[in-house]
C-alpha cells in the first residue's frame, strides 16, 4: 500500500481520521492523499441532480466557499504535525497530496478511489442523512478498493492486533488479499470462522497460506448461531484492534442496503474495521 486516500471536511471526525492515516502511513511508507469534495454549484456552470442535489442539501447550512480553505487548513495542519512534506504531484517519497474536485462524493470517489490503495473514512454516527453516511457508501459501494472505516474519535494505533472474520465468500478472500500489506504489519493475526465451514469456498485453515507472506496466526471457529456478537467477543476477547472482512450487499445495483455482520460491524461496534466490497 503506497496510497491512502482520506476525504477530508472541517469536521472533527475527519482530524482523528488524517491523525490515523498518517500513521498507518509511516508504517507502510506510504503517502496520504486528501481528498475535498465541493458540492455542485460552486463553480459557474455547476448544476445538482439525484446524489449531488443530496450532497449539496446536506451542505446548505455552511459556507462552502469557507469548508473549502478548513479543509484545507486542516490538512496541511494534520501534515505538518505528522512530519510530512506536502507534494503537488506524486512522487516515490511519500508525502502529502492534497486535491479538490466537484461533484457527489459517490461520483468524486468513484473516479478517484479505484487509484488508490486504501481509503479511510469515518463510521456514521448515525445510519441516515449525515455527510459521513455519504462518504462511507461511496467508498465501499464505488471505489472497489479496500476501506478503513475508523470509529468517530480517539487515537490509539490500528493493526497491531488484527482480526479476520472468515465465512468462505469471494469478498472475504480477496478483503484478506486486499489487506496482506496490513497482516504483515501486525504483531498478531486471528482468524475467526463462525461454526461449521459447510459452504462452498475455501476453509478457514487454508489461510495457513499466509505463512507464505511471513504472517503467523491463529484460528478460532464460533458457534455460528449470532455471528455479530460472537465474532465482535472473539475480536474483544483477543485484544484486538482491527477487524478485516468483506463487506455485503443485498442488492448490489440499486440502494445501498447491507445486512447482517456487515451492517453490525458498521453502525453498532465502535471498531476499526477493513472492508472491501467487490
Amino acid at each position: 500500500m503506497r496510497v491512502i486516500l482520506v476525504p477530508v471536511a472541517d469536521r472533527p471526525e475527519c482530524a482523528h481520521a488524517l491523525n490515523r492515516s498518517f500513521a498507518l502511513a509511516r508504517d507502510l511508507d506510504a503517502s496520504v492523499v486528501g481528498l475535498h469534495i465541493r458540492p455542485p454549484g460552486d463553480r459557474p456552470g455547476d448544476s445538482a441532480t439525484g446524489a449531488e442535489a443530496e450532497w449539496l442539501a446536506l451542505m446548505r447550512p455552511r459556507s462552502r466557499k469557507n469548508s473549502v480553505a478548513a479543509a484545507r487548513s486542516l490538512f496541511a495542519r494534520a501534515s505538518r504535525a505528522n512530519g510530512y512534506d506536502l507534494h503537488k504531484s506524486p512522487r516515490a517519497r511519500p508525502g502529502a497530496m492534497w486535491m479538490e474536485k466537484t461533484g457527489s462524493p459517490n461520483r468524486v470517489i468513484g473516479g478517484n478511489g479505484p487509484v488508490a490503495d486504501l481509503l479511510v473514512v469515518s463510521r456514521p454516527v448515525k445510519r441516515d442523512g449525515s455527510i459521513a453516511r455519504l462518504f462511507l457508501t461511496a467508498a465501499l459501494l464505488a471505489s472497489a478498493r479496500p476501506v478503513l472505516v475508523l470509529p468517530p474519535g480517539g487515537e490509539h494505533p490500528v493493526g497491531r492486533r488484527i482480526c479476520i472474520a472468515w465465512n468462505q465468500s469471494t469478498e472475504g478472500a480477496r478483503a484478506v488479499a486486499a489487506a496482506l500489506p496490513l497482516l504483515q504489519l501486525a504483531q498478531h493475526v486471528t482468524i475467526v470462522a463462525a461454526g461449521p465451514e459447510k459452504r462452498p469456498g475455501p476453509k478457514s485453515n487454508q489461510l495457513a497460506n499466509l505463512r507464505c507472506w511471513g504472517i503467523k496466526s491463529e484460528r478460532i471457529t464460533t458457534a455460528g448461531d449470532d455471528d455479530a456478537r460472537q465474532l465482535l467477543g472473539t475480536y474483544r476477547a483477543n485484544k484486538c484492534d482491527l477487524l478485516v472482512m468483506g463487506a455485503y450487499s443485498r442488492n448490489r445495483f440499486s440502494q445501498p442496503v447491507f445486512g447482517g455482520v456487515t451492517e453490525s460491524m458498521l453502525y453498532r461496534a465502535s471498531i476499526p474495521v477493513v472492508m472491501l466490497h467487490s
